[in-house]
């Protein structure tokens, strides 16, 4: 969850900030980030740091807008990723 950790440099939070956003431990935001955390986990995370849930994945600068599709940049290998919800 690299993307969250670049959220809060730029807002200026750090992950004790966060954690007391959300009434939990920093060590409780340490394993989130690094785990695999639950829908319901990343919406509060969304929430409390007002982007929208996608943004906790890619940046507003990753996500290129084509036709009626959604295309991301894969941060592995560079290739677009093509998303369309129908």
């Amino acid at each position: 969850m690299n993307r969250i950790k670049e959220i809060l440099k730029e807002k200026g939070l750090t992950q004790q900030e966060l954690a007391d956003m959300l009434g939990v431990t920093r060590i409780s935001i340490v394993k989130t980030l690094a785990g695999n955390p639950s829908q319901e986990t990343l919406e509060r995370i969304a929430t409390a740091l007002n982007v929208p849930i996608w943004q906790l994945f890619a940046s507003p600068e990753e996500v290129r807008p084509k036709s009626d599709a959604l295309t991301l940049t894969c941060p592995h290998c560079g290739k677009d990723i093509n998303i369309k919800v129908e």
